[in-house]
């Protein structure tokens, strides 16, 4: 896939030919452009309402109804829209033990999530709840460094899935970040935990050169870590990574209010991005696609969600 250090250079050349009278205008403007605009969250966290005056940093902000709002807005707006979450929908909060889950699922489908990670909140009220409510998605719920094969969540977790949006191929995997020590029981002695860069590019490898996909998305739960350099993380998953064009991140919390940008084994670049938590902002990406489906250009922001 062409990066956009690549276009911009051909795009450099293309200026230098029309000065030269070498390039016949009309050929340039009459090239189509496919635009698409990814929207994401992450580590929502239960939050059904907005916050209160109890978290005064937020006070106001966030709230299922808001979002639902902003994104209905933003659909109305653009043509070809695709909504993500790269997990921990779930937490041990009021909202969460009341209704294990039932709320945040019902709520993803009414403002049409297009496919979902897997955090380890997912799991607070056991792999049993966590398979039922998953189970009510109208949306596919994704992970591929999971094994959970002897669990029921071998029939409701995908290691991947595949939308067509525009006439681009987009391929989606998740990876999640390590379960046992950190979720409570046994649970991460039931599900397999699998080196989520290894799956990661075996999982991108099989999309790209198996399903012929265009665009490849990692729904990742490793986080943001500037703590240990050695941690595995996103932006070693990013500069680990053949295939993936895009990381929508979260488990850490970062609210980035512009990509983090790095060069992966292909000399390709590769984008991240994170919403916070809570709620409390969208995120926001456009992507300009060629006829051919490479990449032109793209700008990415965060968008703060209040009534």
């Amino acid at each position: 896939m062409q990066s956009r250090r690549t276009f911009l250079k051909q795009t450099g050349t293309a200026g230098g030919l029309l000065i030269l009278g070498a390039f016949p205008f009309s050929s340039l403007a009459k090239q189509e452009v496919i635009n698409v605009t990814i929207l994401h969250t992450n580590d929502t966290q239960s939050q059904i309402e907005p916050f209160g005056a109890d978290v005064p940093k937020f006070e106001g902000m966030g709230g299922i109804q808001a979002r639902a709002d902003l994104i209905k807005k933003i659909r109305a707006e653009q043509e070809h829209v695709l909504l993500f979450d790269s997990g921990d929908y779930f937490q041990g909060n009021p909202n969460f033990d009341a209704f294990g889950g039932e709320l945040e699922i019902k709520s993803m489908n009414l403002m049409g999530y297009d496919a979902a990670g897997v955090g380890i909140h997912e799991f607070d009220g056991g792999i049993e709840n966590f398979a039922k409510q998953i189970s009510k998605a109208n949306f596919p719920v994704v992970c591929s460094n999971y094994d959970g094969i002897k669990t029921s969540l071998s029939k409701v977790i995908l290691p991947y899935t595949i939308i067509i949006k525009a006439g681009i191929k987009f391929g989606v995997l998740g990876v999640g970040a390590k379960l046992k020590g950190v979720v409570s029981g046994d649970i991460g002695d039931q599900i397999d935990y699998l080196e989520p860069i290894k799956k990661a590019n075996e999982t991108a490898s099989h999309l790209k050169n198996k399903e012929n996909c265009d665009f490849i998305i990692c729904l990742s739960q490793l986080g943001l870590s500037d703590f240990n350099s050695n941690s595995i993380n996103d932006k070693t998953l990013a500069k680990e990574s053949e295939n993936i064009d895009l990381i929508i991140g979260g488990n850490s919390h970062t609210l980035l209010q512009k990509p983090l940008k790095y060069f992966n084994k292909k000399k390709s670049e590769v984008l991240i991005v994170q919403a916070g938590w809570g709620g409390t902002h969208l995120g926001r990406i456009n992507y300009a696609f060629s006829t051919k489906k490479n990449i032109l250009s793209s700008n990415a922001q965060t968008v703060e969600i209040a009534k």
